[in-house]
């Protein structure tokens, strides 16, 4: 398992998978430990994939400053990891929230990112995110049956509740973020529990952030092609998110995964990882 330095002195791991051109994979979470990405399903293939633990996930140490899970911070640990890995641009994966850390990072090193994909984002960095209407009309698409409907009344009181949503209501909601709920969904959910840190998804986002316009001002100046992939059955974030998210990048292109949520590599491995090395051959 590699180790290396960041910028504070904490020691960060990696995970490398399959063989090929490197590519940094960035957990989303907030804050779960890498190996719930798997080999992205079968992306390994022809990729050498590169799962970054994140500060206190996983293999990596936790900092001395908590503070420094704040996602902004964690912008200097992807410089680090490709100063350390020699390359001078690399192709970057971020699923989920991670999507921010890479939106800041392209902000802040341009010129550093050759291809970069963008799987079910959350664009908190760039204030983006469909309203509890256009979030609920996607998920009461699948009502009809069980354990759907379940999902969806529980999910229907998350947006009701805010900032303070029980555990129970979290648990029943996440159903709707597989696109199969079967056994090895069950299992990628549950492992959940073990591989998040709880305390570090807390301020990931916290107060200070993000800087939208700041951040959006910045992006225009990044000329990397970006792929923005969203899942058909996925809530949060949208299809039309999505496509307003690759809207604010330069070279930037979305598309729909049909059928998946959001987690498209469990829903169909062979869509995913085919178009996703696609993108990465041959741009949008």
């Amino acid at each position: 398992m590699p180790v290396f330095t960041t910028y504070d002195g904490t020691e960060l791991a990696y995970h490398a998978e399959g063989e090929g051109e490197p590519l940094v994979c960035l957990p989303g979470g907030a804050m779960r430990a890498s190996r719930y990405l798997g080999d992205l399903g079968g992306l390994s293939a022809g990729r050498r994939l590169i799962l970054l633990d994140l500060r206190g996930t996983g293999d990596s140490a936790a900092p001395a400053d908590e503070s420094t899970y704040r996602v902004d911070h964690q912008v200097a640990d992807v410089e680090a990891l490709r100063l350390h890995l020699g390359l001078e641009r690399m192709d970057v994966l971020a699923h989920s929230a991670a999507a921010n850390l890479a939106l800041l990072y392209a902000a802040a090193h341009p010129e550093r990112i050759r291809r970069l994909v963008l799987v079910t984002p959350t664009a908190w960095a760039v204030d983006l995110g469909p309203t509890p209407e256009e979030s609920l009309e996607v998920v009461r698409s699948r009502a009809g049956r069980e354990p759907y409907d379940t999902a969806i009344a529980a999910y229907e009181r998350l947006w009701k509740a805010g900032g303070d949503p029980s555990p129970e209501d979290r648990s029943r909601a996440m159903v709707l973020a597989y696109g199969r709920w079967d056994d090895r969904a069950r299992a990628h959910l549950a492992a959940g529990d073990h591989e998040r840190n709880q305390a570090a998804a807390l301020v990931f986002a916290g107060p200070g952030a993000f800087d939208p316009p700041a951040t959006r001002a910045a992006l225009r100046r990044f000329d990397g092609e970006t792929l923005v992939l969203a899942g058909e059955l996925d809530g949060y974030p949208t299809v039309a998110v999505a496509a307003a998210l690759a809207g604010l990048l330069p070279r930037g292109t979305s598309d729909v995964q049909p059928g998946a949520a959001h987690f498209p590599w469990l829903d169909d491995a062979d869509w995913f990882a085919a178009r996703v090395e696609r993108f990465l051959t041959t741009g949008a």
